[in-house]
């Protein structure tokens, strides 16, 4: 297996690592999620470009790397939604969207094709990193307020926390639902022969 294909598989097994860290409940495992988070995210930068340097782009990155975007991604929202963080509804339309391009992409691949990520999908990708990383800071902030501030600095971390979420989220679901209208227009015509 090339590199780049292990740094894609190597995304999903950090994704593990990422969710033992934020769920051990503890600033220092808060600290480590971002940390595994943020090396996860690094692995989707470089596999792409190792692919294309190195000339080992192959049918298996191009299916698997937006495979491994979306099980980091929808690991951490889920998770979000477990510990309050982020509503439901949100992470429902950014699950229902990845469903339908992925089901997409099956039907693409038994007739013979393989989607590529294309730049919309990219910059929702990059959003929705954003705002993990985001929200996983301020639960680091957060975590430090609690054990050190005084409760009037609290309260403003997290009413300004929780606006900033909110904002970066609805950021989001913008850009996850408009990639995902517009790639499943693009190839409307897989569907005729579904």
């Amino acid at each position: 297996m090339s590199i780049p294909n292990l740094l894609t598989v190597g995304r999903i097994g950090l994704t593990g690592l990422f969710m033992l860290a934020l769920f051990a409940h503890s600033p220092a495992g808060r600290l480590w999620a971002l940390g595994f988070f943020a090396l996860a995210a690094l692995t989707d930068l470089f596999d792409g470009w190792l692919a294309r340097r190195w000339h080992q782009e192959s049918a298996f990155g191009v299916l698997m790397d937006p495979i491994a975007d979306k099980v980091l991604v929808l690991a951490a929202f889920l998770s979000f939604v477990e510990l309050r963080l982020v509503p439901a509804w949100m992470v429902v339309l950014i699950v229902s969207r990845e469903f339908l391009i992925t089901g997409l992409r099956l039907v693409a691949v038994r007739q013979g094709k393989v989607l590529a990520a294309e730049r919309g999908g990219k910059h929702k990708t990059v959003s929705q990193m954003v705002a993990i990383v985001a929200v996983l800071l301020y639960l680091v902030i957060r975590d430090l307020a609690i054990a050190r501030a005084a409760p009037a600095t609290l309260a403003a971390v997290e009413r300004w926390g929780e606006a900033g979420v909110a904002a970066l989220m609805a950021v989001t679901v913008i850009l996850t639902l408009t990639s995902g209208v517009s790639f499943l227009w693009k190839h409307r015509g897989l569907f005729r022969h579904a």
